[in-house]
């Protein structure tokens, strides 16, 4: 009789060490989720927020310490204003938006990594070109007047001696998808596509080849600078008034992009989830092209400053009026 009452309150006493346990960690996990710091993220649809599908989905099982509400915008505009008004705390923005929104916000803006570099690529429905010497006489179609499409070709062939519009004709469009349709409809054409366009043009045409790498022609000729796509920015409020979230943040946001670089086909899916590409197959073959990257610091400097410095010489207002000064680039102490 005494073995059996000693077995019932043993019994007993697992069963209450349980029930209080699991009480206590209850709490716990309450009182984490009231306390989740919520970050209010904007982004374009496009090779500078597919870095970031894994922390977005993460974040929404509850599976992160922040919660990321992150904004995908039709616009770099409606970017532009959501942070100037501080309703979006950070943004994966275009490199050149982010000198423009430090110069607009005199300096309450920073950059703190580059999260893509180089998505443009020269294509043809042919095989005339196997160098930037091979584009002479030739017209090259492509979008982005005034923007860093143009910036970048321009810069790429005067560099290797070639004047465009005198010695390589540019013909510029209004939307890529344009361009998909007339690569399909045309032999021996040229054109500048940023991916993800390239690889949805080439899987529904065969003809189509990649000529030159933009990012591989624009290394040839700068040692001090990089072609870079993407950039993370974030309020200097932000930074300096949430240090711990914003490193978290950060954190979370460089192991997103390494886990959508080491696993394709799952990262793939989960684009094509958030419609930054029409289909998963797509992604599957553009994500090598993509470029996609987190750098920081001293690094992010000199290639975004040299990048930079390209723009504001071929345009000083496509980054904002002027050069951004040393207290742009965000550097963790």
């Amino acid at each position: 009789m005494k073995l059996h009452n000693s077995r019932t309150i043993i019994l007993l006493s697992i069963i209450l060490f349980f029930a209080i346990n699991w009480s206590v960690n209850k709490n716990i996990y309450a009182q984490e989720a009231e306390t989740r710091a919520t970050i209010e993220i904007g982004s374009l649809k496009g090779p500078t927020t597919m870095g970031m599908v894994k922390l977005m989905n993460d974040s929404e099982q509850g599976l992160t310490r922040n919660n990321y509400q992150v904004s995908m915008y039709g616009t770099a505009d409606e970017i532009v204003t959501g942070i100037v008004s501080g309703k979006i705390d950070a943004a994966a923005v275009p490199c050149n938006l982010s000198s423009v929104l430090y110069n607009k916000t005199k300096g309450q803006v920073l950059v703190t990594a580059i999260n893509t570099l180089g998505v443009l690529y020269l294509v043809e429905s042919g095989n005339s070109v196997q160098s930037v010497g091979d584009l002479k006489g030739k017209t090259i179609y492509s979008t982005g007047k005034g923007t860093t499409p143009e910036f970048a070709l321009n810069y790429i062939l005067t560099q290797n001696g070639l004047e465009p519009g005198k010695d390589v004709t540019i013909e510029y469009k209004s939307e890529s998808t344009e361009l998909a349709v007339l690569l399909g409809q045309s032999d021996n054409m040229i054109a500048l596509l940023p991916q993800p366009y390239v690889t949805a043009v080439q899987m529904k045409n065969e003809k189509v080849r990649i000529a030159l790498n933009l990012s591989d022609e624009w290394n040839k000729v700068s040692t001090d600078s990089a072609l870079v796509t993407g950039c993370v920015v974030a309020q200097k409020d932000f930074i300096e008034k949430s240090p711990e979230v914003f490193e978290q943040f950060m954190t979370d946001y460089n192991n997103s992009t390494q886990y959508v670089n080491s696993n394709i086909e799952s990262a793939a899916e989960l684009i094509a989830k958030y419609e930054i590409v029409a289909a998963a197959p797509i992604a599957v073959k553009a994500l090598p092209y993509c470029n996609i990257t987190f750098i920081t610091g001293d690094e992010m400097e000199k290639k975004l400053n040299g990048y930079l410095q390209v723009l504001f010489d071929a345009n000083p207002q496509s980054i904002g009026g002027k050069l951004p000064d040393e207290a742009f680039y965000f550097k963790a102490k």
